[in-house]
């Protein structure tokens, strides 16, 4: 790769001090060293170094009773930690945070507190040493390995649960990127031996990365209880480690989700799942989280693709199993292209941060930021400021001026709106002292602009390739400052220059609000940092077009650029952030939770794109026989299950609902009725799929449902007045904006 001809990696703010190459891992032998893994020519080395965490502290007198050897060294600056404490071993560490905890009386996350740790030793170590991973090697030089499991599910269960003895697995199948694919076989194999043969050939390849969609909470999770019934080691990691677990959590926008993380020794552990989810923050494109959705999403589904329903998979182990193994083949075939597109900006970035790759990717962008301040601060022997205090602070401009269907509809946003305004206003931080935050923030808007062209001058794919993930992932730290200042756990975070520049970001959207008014264009919907209107009638080609919005970026102050970011037939305004809109290829994009909730049935979700699409159409005519139809469906039992069931999963045990229901804690929840009377020994994690029963509209649903495996389509039972008056409400909830005056 030739990226010798940009400077990004010179960069030592940004990407580490020490530029050691070919690093693959870095782990941690639980007292005091590291082994630093590396790939060079295809083959792995490792070496062991010494290791001395730390903490920082305000003052040595803390440690005036304390017995234990330490080194401390002195910092500058007048800041609040004063002073780096070097201790022997990471079983000494964890004494000195009890002692300070109990001799000072404060949490290491209260504010103001005298000391600040991190409990991450791997990330302790490449803070103080300036080392990153994955320096000198292209994403393409990584193996990586991809797994998938299929298992068996007991009659009269809808999910499979690990749990259970007569839910085995029934399939591995493993693949990497070199084109390897390997399938182990329930009909060859008992489960004892194919667990065996699992880690023997993931030992054999060697990944740097073992990749799966939904890996954390079902394939590792299952393998797992699957191998300690059996008592299979289950030593896939490098050296042959047994692989470590434990509960976690995971924000991703506004959902929190509990996972089981998994750790191997000497490798990374990613989570296509967890990665379509963050794409979707900001995309709110993908319809569900699924394996086969998200790889149709990306369209990297294979024409020949094997399909079997879920609740088919028993069927086809017993009478087709070869058919069973192709569709598990494809499972891992698309993993891999899935991680293709979504894992290589976070490669990139574990270039820069001082993490593993796994855990750059479920840190969130702030704590990652911050990490590059304290890592320089370290380096420079600079002082660390205490946490600040949290304060509120205003948010961005969002407004709604018009609601209904429109037509002709331009879109401009301000590039970068918030990092452009701490530049050329200079809102940054008042405790950073080394102006790691302004330096930090010009020269990844600097490498953006190079990594863009090096994408339209790359002579090959690969190339292209590269310097367009890594334009993307410039892009994505860019975006992250702003939210830096207003984080509560950032050292050098400063809410006042957070509330300074959404104030400034209001002001600068108002004036081009008005600028429009005042050149006959209607503004229909504000959303932060950019502008849907309606252009003048005598404003009709894209020259035309383009000159308008230059116009109105020539009012904005210099270093704040507009650009036109979007053209659209028509759109249906219905809320503020709820829109749908209809692009010139008549593709339709839906944007909004009040539009896309996946609390909805699909017949609802289905009903709502097909009625959107007629009224951005000019169809609206057409809308009642589209409602009709879909009541004769319902009403003659037209319908597959899937239309109208819902499946939830259990967050906790049978025993704590019903506790807490008998002491109004919580409402009665239809899953977990169902669970109960069902006699079955169902656990928090299982899903229970369930749809409502009954001949009245309005009913109590947890008093009037059956499971999904206990409808029969040759004597259906859903309750047909019940969906039909969810059809009527989705009708009646959007029928102003279709009906003619």
């Amino acid at each position: 790769m030739k990226f010798q001809k940009v400077s990004f990696h010179e960069n030592k703010i940004l990407f580490g001090r020490d530029s050691t190459p070919c690093i693959t891992a870095v782990e941690f032998d639980g007292n005091s060293s590291m082994e630093i893994f590396f790939r060079k020519g295809g083959k792995i080395t490792s070496r062991k170094e010494l290791f001395k965490p730390f903490l920082f502290l305000k003052k040595t007198e803390f440690l005036n009773e304390w017995s234990y050897p330490f080194e401390a060294k002195k910092l500058q600056g007048d800041a609040h930690y004063q002073y780096v404490i070097f201790l022997n071993n990471w079983i000494d560490l964890q004494h000195l945070i009890k002692y300070l905890k109990k001799t000072t009386g404060a949490s290491s996350t209260s504010f103001n507190t005298p000391y600040y740790y991190l409990n991450d030793p791997v990330h302790q170590f490449l803070l103080i040493t300036g080392l990153t991973l994955f320096k000198g090697i292209s994403f393409h030089e990584l193996i990586r390995l991809q797994l998938d499991i299929e298992t068996y599910c007991e009659e009269g269960y809808d999910f499979s649960n690990p749990e259970r003895e007569k839910d085995r697995i029934i399939v591995i199948s493993l693949s990497d990127n070199s084109g390897w694919e390997y399938s182990i076989s329930g009909k060859d194999f008992d489960e004892k031996k194919m667990l065996e043969i699992m880690i023997e050939q993931i030992n054999l390849r060697d990944p740097d990365v073992i990749e799966g969609h939904n890996i954390f909470n079902f394939d590792l999770h299952y393998i797992d209880i699957r191998a300690k019934r059996h008592k299979v080691p289950l030593a896939i990691g490098r050296n042959k480690k047994i692989i470590k677990s434990h509960q976690s959590r995971l924000n991703i926008a506004e959902r929190t989700i509990a996972y089981r993380k998994f750790e191997a020794y000497g490798r990374h552990i990613v989570d296509t799942y967890l990665l379509a989810q963050m794409y979707d923050v900001t995309t709110r494109s993908l319809e569900s989280y699924g394996l086969k959705m998200v790889a149709k999403h990306f369209n990297v589904a294979a024409l020949e693709r094997t399909y079997i329903k879920p609740e088919k998979i028993n069927w086809y182990y017993h009478n087709e199993p070869e058919e069973l193994l192709k569709y598990a083949m494809d499972d891992v075939r698309e993993t891999r292209a899935i991680s293709e597109i979504l894992s290589q900006s976070f490669f990139y970035q574990t270039q820069i941060f001082p993490y593993s790759f796994q855990n750059v990717i479920i840190r969130g962008n702030a704590t990652k930021i911050n990490s590059l301040f304290i890592r320089e601060y370290i380096n420079a022997n600079q002082s660390i400021p205490h946490l600040p205090r949290p304060k509120e602070y205003s948010g961005g401009y969002t407004d709604i001026f018009c609601r209904g269907v429109v037509k002709r509809i331009l879109y401009c946003d301000v590039q970068s709106l918030y990092p452009s305004i701490i530049l050329t206003f200079k809102y940054l931080p008042k405790t950073d002292v080394l102006q790691i935050f302004k330096s930090l923030l010009e020269d990844l808007k600097d490498f953006r602009l190079k990594a863009k062209k090096m994408v339209v001058a790359g002579k090959t794919k690969a190339e292209r390739m590269y310097f367009d993930a890594l334009q993307s992932t410039f892009k994505i730290l860019i975006n992250s400052f702003y939210g830096y200042l207003g984080f509560t756990y950032g050292h050098f975070s400063d809410f006042g220059a957070a509330d300074k520049v959404t104030t400034k970001g209001r002001e600068l959207i108002k004036s081009m609000v008005t600028w429009l008014e005042d050149n006959n264009c209607r503004v229909i919907e504000i959303d932060t940092d950019g502008i849907y209107f309606v252009p003048p009638e005598n404003i009709r080609t894209d020259e035309e077009e383009k000159r308008i919005v230059q116009e109105l970026s020539d009012i904005l102050p210099p270093g704040i650029n507009l650009e036109l970011a979007g053209k659209y037939k028509s759109m249906l305004s219905y809320k503020i952030k709820n829109y749908v809109l209809l692009d010139y290829n008549d593709q339709m994009i839906i944007k909004g939770s009040g539009l896309r909730s996946r609390g909805l049935e699909l017949f609802q979700r289905k009903f709502m794109e097909e009625m959107f699409y007629l009224v951005l159409t000019d169809r609206e005519n057409e809308i009642e026989d589209l409602l009709q139809k879909y009541i004769d469906e319902l009403t003659n039992h037209k319908w597959d299950k899937k239309m109208f069931i819902k499946t939830e999963t259990l967050q906790e045990s049978l025993d704590v609902y019903a506790e807490k229901v008998n002491r109004k804690r919580r409402s009665a929840s239809a899953s977990y009725e169902l669970a109960i009377k069902s006699k079955r020994n169902y656990q928090p994690g299982d899903q229970i799929s369930y749809y409502v029963i009954g001949n009245k509209s309005k009913v109590r649903v947890f008093d009037n449902c059956k499971l999904a495996s206990q409808w029969n389509e040759k004597k259906p039972d859903e309750n047909i007045k019940h969906y039909k008056q969810k059809l009527l409400s989705l009708y009646n909830k959007f029928q102003p904006f279709f009906l003619k005056s």
